[in-house]
């Protein structure tokens, strides 16, 4: 088994100089979506790796920002060159779909099988309570906007969403920091996880420089590879016959958090679901305060403004995972068929967005 998972980590690390082959040489741009796709996942592991490693020495906390710092970087810069290339709408779907896909798909992935053979698996509540509260706050910075332009529109002032949108930033910015400064300052020993349990004891450590070293090579490839990427979204989306909202949200968020999605599983089968949990919830938590109000800043300067007016699609979905989220964990227990319950309803989503009609998706 050792054995077939390193022939297929070998095989998939091929990918990565055949994709900056077919985007230097201009080679069919279905097959560059489709390389790039699965030249993120060997990227994804080492960041993941290296990150597991750190985690190890930061503490769960810690280490769970660490990772979704990491693994957020490399969606900002694929939702960088988005914006770059003129799809707004793309990045804007993606972010939402991150927010979603992290507390639905990777945190209901992470129960199911961490939750396979035991009864239940424990984690610090209040800290679960806490990142909900961010959580909450994201799906007004979402909400509010979006309805300020509708009404805006109708009074022929729709411009305004410009000073909304930047207005609003600002304050998750500032938000965001302060949510730092009350989980590792103010508050850090109530929010730290409880006494290592079963299954958390680290295997061999790496050193710090050689975990740092893969961590930053692995983080600059995948800079490289998300050009590419986002250079065929386009036309791989034309030829497949999928919607823009649906390859931003299911497609592009899953490849460009690849980094979250394998460690968290990884770490909740080894009975870590502190950090496994923290790492969903950093993630999404991030995405929201912090990647999407910066990427509005800098959307300015590459001429394709990238307001806040994410679709009703978008706000009911992203509503309703923080909420069936919110509810699971605030008793600070999980179990497999919670995993099963926040999957089938990541599942739903995902089935509606693939059939939403092109004629209803703009905002």
């Amino acid at each position: 088994m050792e054995r077939v998972k390193r022939v297929a980590h070998l095989v998939l690390a091929l990918t990565i100089p055949l994709s900056l082959y077919l985007e230097l040489s201009h080679g069919d741009r279905v097959w560059l979506f489709i390389v790039s796709c699965l030249a993120v996942l060997p990227l994804a592991a080492w960041i993941g790796a290296s990150t597991e490693q750190l985690a190890h020495r930061m503490g769960p906390t810690y280490g769970a920002l660490f990772n979704a710092t990491f693994g957020n970087l490399a969606e900002m810069i694929i939702a960088i060159f988005a914006i770059r290339a003129g799809l707004p709408d793309v990045v804007r779907a993606s972010f939402a779909g991150s927010i979603v896909g992290n507390l639905l798909f990777v945190a209901g992935l992470s129960m199911l099988l961490g939750g396979l053979g035991r009864d239940k698996q424990q984690f610090n509540a209040l800290a679960a309570e806490s990142q909900a509260g961010q959580l909450i706050l994201a799906v007004s910075s979402f909400l509010v906007p979006a309805l300020f332009f509708r009404t805006a529109l109708r009074t022929h002032h729709g411009s305004l969403i410009h000073q909304v949108s930047i207005g609003t930033s600002i304050i998750l910015i500032i938000c965001y920091g302060l949510g730092l400064l009350f989980t590792f300052k103010t508050h850090k020993g109530l929010l730290g996880a409880p006494a290592s349990r079963e299954g958390e004891k680290p295997g061999r450590l790496w050193s710090r420089r050689k975990a740092l070293a893969l961590l930053l090579v692995s983080s600059a490839l995948m800079a490289v590879v998300a050009e590419g990427l986002v250079g065929a979204v386009r036309e791989a989306g034309h030829r497949w016959g999928m919607n823009e909202i649906f390859l931003g949200f299911v497609v592009l968020a899953i490849v460009g958090n690849a980094a979250e999605h394998s460690t968290s599983v990884v770490l909740a089968m080894r009975n870590q679901m502190d950090t496994a949990l923290n790492i969903a919830m950093q993630s999404s938590v991030q995405i929201a305060l912090f990647v999407t109000p910066v990427l509005v800043f800098i959307s300015y300067p590459l001429g394709h403004p990238l307001d806040l007016i994410f679709s009703p699609f978008e706000i009911l979905a992203v509503g309703l995972g923080v909420a069936i989220f919110s509810y699971l964990v605030m008793d600070g227990e999980s179990n497999w068929y919670e995993g099963i319950q926040l999957l089938a309803v990541y599942a739903i989503i995902a089935v509606a967005l693939y059939f939403l009609p092109s004629t209803i998706q703009a905002h």
